[in-house]
C-alpha cells in the first residue's frame, strides 16, 4: 500500500476505535453511580475497620464533573476491549499471510479474556491494597483522598495488570508464527522474573509482600504456562521435519 492509504487506513481504525470507546463511555455514564459504589467500597471498609474518617475528596467546582467523565471513559476502555483490538488487528490484516492471521485470529480470542482476567485480577487485590495504606494512618487521624488520585491510582492497577496478561498471549503467537522459539523464552526466565516482580512493585505501592506477590504471582505463573505451550509447539514442528522426505 502506498503511504497515503496507509495513513488513510489508520485514521478509519482510530475513527472506529475512538466510536468504540464512546460507546462504551455512555455506558460507563449511564452506570456511574453503582460504579462510584464499588470503587468507594474499599475506602468504607478500611474506615469501618478502623473506625476514621476516610473517604473521596472531592477538592474542586469542577471535580465531580470529571470524575464522572474519566469513570465514564475507564469503563469504556474495558468495555469495548475486544472492539480496539480486533481494530489493531484488522489494520496489520493486509500485510499478513494466510497461516499468519489464523495465529492473529488465536491471539485476539485469547487477549481479550486474559486482559479482562488482568483487570480481575487487579480488582480483586485493590481491596487489601487499600487498606494496607490505611493502616499508616495515625489513630484518631483522617484520611480524605483526592478523588482524582484515588481513580488514577486504581486506572493505573487495573489496566497496567490487563496489559501485562496480554504478554504471555504475545509469546505464544510469536512462537505459533516461527518468530522465537520457547527455548528463548526459557532462558529469559530470569528477567521474565525480575521484571515481573518490579512491575508488581510499582503499580501496588505497598509495603506488604502479599499485595506484590499476588500480582507477580500470577505474571510469572503464566510466562511459563506460555513457554510449556511454546515448547509443545517447537516439539511438534521439529517431528514434523524429521518426518518430511527430503528431496
Amino acid at each position: 500500500m502506498p503511504l497515503r492509504e496507509h495513513l488513510v487506513e489508520i485514521r478509519k481504525r482510530v475513527v472506529r476505535i475512538a466510536l468504540g470507546l464512546l460507546v462504551g463511555a455512555v455506558l460507563g455514564w449511564i452506570l456511574y453511580d453503582p460504579l462510584l459504589d464499588a470503587l468507594m467500597h474499599p475506602l468504607e471498609q478500611a474506615a469501618e475497620r478502623r473506625d476514621a474518617l476516610i473517604g473521596l475528596n472531592f477538592d474542586g467546582v469542577a471535580t465531580a464533573i470529571d470524575m464522572r467523565v474519566k469513570v465514564s471513559l475507564f469503563l469504556g476502555v474495558i468495555v469495548s476491549s475486544p472492539w480496539w483490538l480486533y481494530q489493531v488487528f484488522a489494520f496489520v490484516n493486509p500485510g499478513l499471510t494466510g497461516t499468519e492471521r489464523r495465529y492473529v485470529y488465536g491471539f485476539l480470542c485469547a487477549a481479550v479474556p486474559m486482559f479482562l482476567a488482568g483487570a480481575w485480577l487487579a480488582w480483586s487485590v485493590l481491596p487489601y491494597v487499600v487498606e494496607v495504606l490505611n493502616d499508616f494512618v495515625p489513630e484518631g487521624g483522617a484520611n480524605l483522598v483526592g478523588a482524582q488520585m484515588y481513580l488514577s491510582f486504581v486506572m493505573r492497577l487495573i489496566l497496567a495488570c490487563g496489559i501485562a496478561f496480554l504478554v504471555p498471549v504475545f509469546m505464544v503467537v510469536l512462537n505459533l508464527m516461527g518468530t522465537v522459539r520457547a527455548r528463548t523464552w526459557l532462558a529469559g526466565w530470569r528477567w521474565a522474573v525480575l521484571v515481573s516482580f518490579l512491575f508488581a512493585a510499582i503499580v501496588t505501592p505497598t509495603m506488604d509482600v502479599l499485595s506484590m506477590f499476588g500480582i507477580a504471582g500470577p505474571i510469572c505463573a503464566l510466562y511459563f504456562v506460555a513457554t510449556g505451550i511454546c515448547f509443545l509447539h517447537d516439539r511438534r514442528v521439529d517431528r514434523r521435519r524429521v518426518a518430511a522426505p527430503v528431496e
